[in-house]
């Protein structure tokens, strides 16, 4: 009979994490290529890259309400059927169709992923939730570090995006072979044996619904500022891909050394923390130019490092009855606030770009002139003032995030004392 190797699921976990991650890296460094390529406007690029946010929160929510039932190897095989095919649909994509439906795919088989290993994280290591999920999660950053600099090393070889994309059939095909070759736990709702009426209980508490809607704003901070960074920055500094390379290493190092970083902070004061250098980070993005703005994005890396992971393992800790649906309610609602959020900004970031070239001019004609000419360069200018106008308003949502997760540090003060005050009977 088959032990549960730990460290393997734990391995083949990161390596599932590590496909999605190169996803959003080698998106986000073709993106401006796809574009160019297929002749795409800054609206449609945004409807393709919000395919894989809407594609993730369907998947995760599904999988959240599935995962106890059918297991959480099942809901993995399922994910690596979903990336085989979103991946061989990008590399053959012949036009916007075909790019969003397999941005989409691949949106599904990210989102399978975490509603299968973010409870099994959570189910392996029960007694150490937030820093493991911080160190499974430290592969998403890792993981677009990855992406972004292999990138930048195939245009300087001059090797093309869909030999880029191929390149994630490699862990694909790892962490499938792994994961079909363990065994696994029960998810830890099962095992503690909380009913599926304390689970649906538990997401309808006012704690969860609070976090759930925080979870809007600080994946929106962390993923549609490095989504969209070498569009909204292209004409700011001359490598704005480098900006998305070191804010994710940061992000690397910072989840690497959760541990100390949480029991000092306690998670939700990470939270708050993180949400005041998040907003220093994002004003830095949308004032400053050339090299100083790797300066920014040190800061905004430091301010989005401990977002996502912390705010699972937050619900992990502190409403467990919730369990693999209250996880993956939380990862989905991040992914669909991005979705929303990608698809208005992209609309309004042409409208801004056809603000600021001249008055009454045709913007389709502007658009596709070449970069040399006057026209271009208005339009290089034009995306120079309207890609930190984008980031501007952004900013808006961590500054809102510092007064929510002020209020959660009040809540959870006075519910711990509440919890150790001695109770009286009278006789």
């Amino acid at each position: 009979m088959k032990t549960i190797e730990t460290k393997k699921l734990f391995t083949a976990s990161c390596l599932a994490l590590l496909v999605t991650a190169l996803s959003f890296g080698i998106r986000a460094g073709i993106l401006n290529k796809l574009g160019s390529d297929f002749r795409l406007s800054n609206e449609e690029l945004g409807v393709i890259t919000a395919a894989a946010f809407w594609g993730f929160p369907l998947a995760i929510v599904l999988g959240g309400f599935i995962v106890d039932t059918i297991g959480m190897k099942n809901l993995l095989v399922l994910a690596f059927l979903f990336h085989i095919a979103g991946i061989a649909l990008t590399v053959f994509a012949t036009g916007y169709w075909t790019l969003f439906i397999s941005t989409l795919l691949i949106g599904i088989a990210n989102g399978t992923v975490e509603a299968a290993c973010n409870p099994l994280v959570a189910s392996i290591f029960t007694d150490n939730k937030t820093t493991k999920l911080n160190h499974f999660h430290l592969w998403f950053p890792g993981g677009i570090v990855i992406g972004t600099l292999l990138v930048l090393l195939c245009n300087f070889l001059n090797i093309s995006w869909q030999v880029q994309v191929a390149v994630m059939l490699i862990p694909t095909v790892i962490y499938g072979y792994l994961f079909s070759t363990l065994k696994f736990p029960v998810t830890e709702r099962v095992a503690s044996g909380y009913s599926t009426a304390d689970m649906y209980k538990a997401v309808l508490s006012p704690l969860f619904i609070f976090m759930f809607i925080c979870m809007f704003g600080t994946a929106v901070t962390e993923l549609f500022t490095g989504q969209w960074i070498d569009v909204l920055l292209k004409n700011v500094t001359q490598n704005p891909i480098l900006i998305l390379t070191l804010t994710t290493g940061v992000m690397v190092i910072g989840r690497a050394f959760a541990k100390p970083v949480v029991r000092r902070f306690s998670p939700q004061g990470v939270l708050l923390l993180s949400a005041v250098i998040a907003s220093l980070g994002l004003f830095l993005l949308s004032t400053l130019t050339g090299n100083a703005v790797f300066f920014a994005a040190l800061v905004f890396g430091i301010g989005v490092c401990y977002f996502w992971p912390t705010m699972i393992g937050f619900v992990a800790e502190n409403i467990p009855k919730s369990g693999a649906l209250g996880l993956n309610l939380i990862g989905g609602a991040g992914m669909f606030a991005v979705s929303i959020y990608s698809i208005f900004m992209g609309k309004h970031y042409d409208q801004l770009i056809a603000n600021y070239l001249p008055a009454n001019s045709s913007v389709s004609e502007y658009l596709g002139a070449s970069a040399n000419s006057d026209m271009g360069s208005a339009v290089q200018i034009a995306k120079s003032q309207a890609g930190p106008e984008i980031l501007q308003l952004t900013l808006m949502i961590p500054i809102l995030l510092i007064f929510l997760f002020t209020g959660l540090i009040i809540y959870m003060r006075i519910r711990r004392k509440s919890k150790m005050a001695p109770v009286f009977q009278t006789s």
